[in-house]
């Protein structure tokens, strides 16, 4: 991050460590200049400076508040936030304790219905390469592609992809050659990866950061 940058962190992480309510305002105002809301190529990846100042202020909050609290916190978080607000919340579901995971899967399932790429993307981070069964992972991957959110963005692909997502792909591949529709690079570059090992099974391991 720009010096301007980590010293407006500081000064926000500060703050939330005073007053743990404050990361409510302090969420909103991440978004403003400079930070950006990036929406190309890498920041579906990777995130925008927004997400991680986000990360950051979430991640204090874990250290201020007893589990149930923050569990409550996040969710308001999420459920009172703008899109940005939502997929930095997301992106940093690998910062909270493992007792809040029943919240993430629920929090990562209504990023999932969203038709916003960016929202997609944050879905399918690490929280989710770890946590989410392997049908709803699937499906999730699937997401992506109808999308276009690069493939890139999905955490874990190499080590979940399985038989039946490249079946699942497969199926993509033909209903859109009989659309007519082109078929993606991405997709190409699944249906050509070389062998796949055995289906994943559900992982339930803590995954924090």
């Amino acid at each position: 991050m720009a010096p301007d940058r980590d010293d407006r962190l500081t000064a926000a992480e500060q703050r939330v460590r005073e007053r743990p309510q404050a990361v409510h305002q302090e969420f909103a105002l991440a978004g403003r200049p400079p930070a950006g809301r990036g929406s190309d190529r890498d920041a579906l990846i990777h995130g925008t400076a927004d997400d991680r100042i986000r990360a950051r202020l979430l991640a204090v909050l874990a250290e201020m508040l007893p589990e149930a609290e923050l569990a409550a916190g996040t969710e308001r978080l999420y459920r009172h936030g703008d899109d940005a607000e939502r997929r930095g919340v997301l992106r940093a579901l690998t910062v909270l304790p493992a007792s809040s995971a029943p919240l993430g899967l629920t929090l990562v399932a209504d990023g999932l219905r969203s038709n916003d790429p960016r929202l997609v993307a944050a879905a399918m981070g690490p929280f989710s390469a770890a946590r989410l069964d392997q049908p709803a992972w699937r499906h999730g991957v699937l997401k992506c592609l109808f999308l276009g959110v690069p493939l890139a963005a999905v955490a874990g692909l190499e080590r979940r992809r399985d038989p039946e997502l490249l079946r699942m792909a497969r199926d993509l591949a033909e209903e859109r050659r009989a659309a007519g529709r082109e078929i993606g690079p991405d997709l190409r570059t699944l249906l050509g990866a070389g062998p796949l090992p055995a289906p994943a099974p559900s992982r339930g391991e803590d995954d924090r950061r």
